[in-house]
């Protein structure tokens, strides 16, 4: 009777020693996951910054602009148009204005009427690659083109009212020339001078 509880006792022992290590692995992998889960929670801010320089008001024109018509014995009038291209990359949100003047219009010594140009329209439309904030225009229509021998004082053709205008833009003024019956024939020339100014 004694030898089969020494034997019996043996062999529990042996299954409480093949069980530790077992137990012993599995509190380790229980460690690991719970040390795994608290690294993810782990977080950390850091502060971003941008720095915006500001740029410039620019404006550029097309070289020429032409005016095509036929003497009929009747007042008459020709239109065209003017790409005006406006960059405010200024940043600074103040608007701006075009201004416009021009020479009179000669041929040899014959001249149209100083008020012979108006501005019927002023379309606008943002550059391509460029999300601008369009001009909010407060210049009302008609408007007539300054003309002289001078030439006179420029005057707003087109503005922008404050936080509008930013950005890469075309203004596309639709001009009309009156060409009174009594004009003579030739090929008359002016010279037009169109600026951006920084304010509306």
């Amino acid at each position: 009777m004694s030898i089969a509880l020494s034997a019996h006792s043996a062999r529990r022992r042996d299954r409480v020693s093949q069980a530790k290590p077992a137990a012993l692995a599995m509190a380790v992998m229980i460690t690991l996951a719970t040390c795994l889960l608290a690294a993810g929670t782990a977080s950390a801010t850091t502060v971003a910054t941008a720095t915006i320089g500001a740029g410039t008001l620019s404006v550029s024109v097309p070289t020429t602009i032409s005016f095509s018509d036929s003497l009929n014995g009747l007042d008459q009038t020709a239109s065209a148009v003017l790409a005006v291209d406006v960059r405010d990359a200024t940043g600074s949100g103040n608007g701006w204005s075009l201004t416009a003047t021009s020479t009179q219009f000669t041929s040899g010594s014959n001249t149209l009427p100083t008020n012979s140009v108006t501005v019927t329209s002023a379309a606008e439309a943002c550059d391509s690659g460029a999300t601008c904030a369009l001009a909010s225009n407060s210049i009302p229509y008609p408007y007539s083109l300054p003309s002289g021998s001078g030439p006179p004082s420029a005057s707003k053709l087109f503005d922008a009212a404050a936080s509008t205008g930013m950005g890469d833009q075309t203004v596309t003024p639709t001009f009309v020339l009156a060409i009174p019956a009594s004009t003579a024939q030739g090929t008359y020339t002016s010279t037009w001078t169109i600026s951006a100014v920084s304010g509306p």
